[in-house]
């Protein structure tokens, strides 16, 4: 081949990409990879040095049913570890700390409890209604589109204790409000992670592991694989479809061709490219209206595991608006050593706290530390990093894009539809595990699917693929309780409470009249 002439150019060194090129080379093709940053790896950030060895700033955690990014980890020996879930969870409320085991939170007062309830059964029984691969052929789906999370929050919720640890669920889980994102895209998002239980378990759930050594290890195994192949600091700004072959130019003057490429990045960063021929309605549209969530992922390093020693396991979940943080989690490594806790400022607090400094952010993250755990040692961190994924050029954001009302039924259904010769990839155009490591795999494998039949070196039928379970790693099922399928809610309480009063009342008028002889003895 002429030089820069490759058979596939893939756009975006991040793990969807990789994964695109790595397929793609696999089944005899000449692929080319365009990294913008100097480093693979996108979204996943590991940091190497002396007071932590080694650090994941972004995308880190990994659970059951991740059978891609599992497979990989496997074929490059990365091992995993559990993260550290032996002693207590705390939730933080109303000024006071609660210790508890499972997934969330118990509640005592009934109400709160019926609610609570009943909401994680709305939501997943509304999951079931909504097609993984077309969200918008729901049978309610304009309905539950034209809704945002906080809408329907305040139409299930009956308490406000419900609503606001809601909310805290809506942010920790796609970083960005309940105002802010569709009903139908967010309960789309639950339902293709596996339900409320798996996305926001630690235990059996997406944060059930961690990569020993870090996550972006996968990246820069691929990357080994592929070579020159992948060019760094290549960024590109346009490109043109209007001759035989495609030409990608990057900003560093380069230009390369090919007869397909792959756009394995966040939606948002196609527009930082120029299009010849210019984009179909509604993909340029789409680009235009799918922001990235908002997070500061924190890190403070300690001395010794103090919280370990008053029976904690190092995850808090912190409901307080004064808080920085909404969630924790132990980030100790495996072997013990270096102890630290991991913690995310999310949506609307990170964009409040990011004009803050780095020191007065960790300040704020300590005080509140100390709050929950009840201890001074909280005071006298080691060591701290964060990243602020809000600045990062070619993210604009983590964890992943989020759909304001309207965008899915309207847009959703060209997310992955080729251009001409451009295919798309990236987490956000995955249908399991969508915003995580596992959707990014999953999307890149199915891009380069779609090139090969292109190319007719495989059939239509072959694009989608499923994933044999990962042996290491087996998903558990979870069961519900009979109570947890048949409670009523709040509102069906008061009905059937209010009916009930009704016959109480009517029958006992009925008895004085007639033993008053007020209606006729038959």
């Amino acid at each position: 081949m002429a030089a820069n002439t490759y058979d596939v150019i893939v756009i975006g060194g991040g793990i969807s990409g990789l994964s695109a090129a790595k397929l793609l080379m696999k089944n005899g093709l000449n692929p080319v990879v365009l990294e913008a940053r100097d480093r693979v790896g996108g979204r996943t950030y590991t940091v190497q040095n002396k007071h932590a060895k080694w650090v994941d700033l972004g995308g880190a955690y990994i659970g059951p049913t991740q059978n891609r990014i599992l497979r990989l980890a496997k074929e490059y020996g990365v091992q995993t570890y559990k993260v550290n879930e032996e002693e207590s969870l705390v939730h933080y409320v109303n000024g006071k700390s609660y210790p508890f085991k499972g997934p969330f939170p118990p509640m005592w007062n009934p109400f709160a409890l019926m609610d609570y309830n009943n909401l994680w059964r709305t939501m997943d029984n509304m999951g079931m209604e909504i097609p993984r691969e077309a969200p918008w052929r729901a049978p309610h789906a304009l309905e539950w589109d034209n809704m945002t999370m906080k809408e329907f929050l305040d139409k299930v919720c009956w308490t406000s204790t419900a609503r606001r640890f809601a909310t805290l669920f809506v942010n920790v889980n796609v970083t960005s409000e309940p105002h802010e994102v569709s009903a139908l895209w967010f309960l789309w998002y639950v339902k293709q992670c596996g339900g409320t239980m798996r996305i926001f378990s630690t235990s059996n759930g997406g944060q059930e592991r961690k990569f020993v050594g870090g996550a972006n290890q996968i990246s820069e195994c691929m990357a080994r694989e592929l070579g020159e192949k992948v060019k760094l600091q290549s960024a590109v700004h346009s490109i043109d479809q209007s001759g035989d072959m495609v030409e990608v130019k990057t900003v560093n003057e380069e230009t390369y061709k090919a007869k397909y490429v792959i756009v394995a990045i966040p939606p948002g960063m196609n527009l930082k490219i120029h299009y010849s021929p210019e984009l179909p309605p509604l993909r340029n549209q789409l680009i235009h209206r799918v922001p990235m969530g908002s997070v500061i992922k924190c890190m403070v390093y300690y001395r010794e595991n103090f919280w370990r020693k008053k029976g904690y396991c190092g995850t808090m979940v912190i409901e307080d608006e004064d808080s920085p943080i909404g969630l924790t989690l132990d980030d100790t490594k495996p072997d013990g050593t270096v102890p630290a806790i991991m913690g995310f400022i999310l949506a609307r607090k990170s964009r409040r706290l990011a004009g803050l400094t780095r020191e007065e952010r960790k300040k704020r993250i300590c005080e509140i530390y100390a709050r929950v755990l009840g201890t001074e040692e909280a005071l006298h961190p080691v060591h701290y990093e964060e990243k602020n994924w809000c600045e990062d050029e070619y993210s604009g954001g983590c964890y992943t894009t989020s759909m304001p009302p309207g965008v899915l039924t309207q847009y959703g259904k060209v997310l992955r539809e080729p251009v001409g010769r451009l295919y798309f990839a990236g987490t956000e155009t995955s249908t399991e595990w969508s915003g995580y490591m596992e959707g990014a795999v999953q999307a890149g494998e199915r891009a380069s699917r779609e090139v090969l039949v292109a190319m007719g070196k495989l059939h239509s039928t072959q694009i989608w693929q499923t994933e044999p379970a990962s042996p290491d790693v087996p998903a558990l099922p979870f069961v519900t309780t009979f109570w947890e399928r048949n409670l009523p809610s709040v509102g069906g309480f008061l009905k059937f409470m209010g009916v009930s009063s009704a016959l109480a009342i009517s029958a006992a008028v009925g008895v004085v009249a007639y033993k008053k002889e007020l209606i006729p003895r038959c």
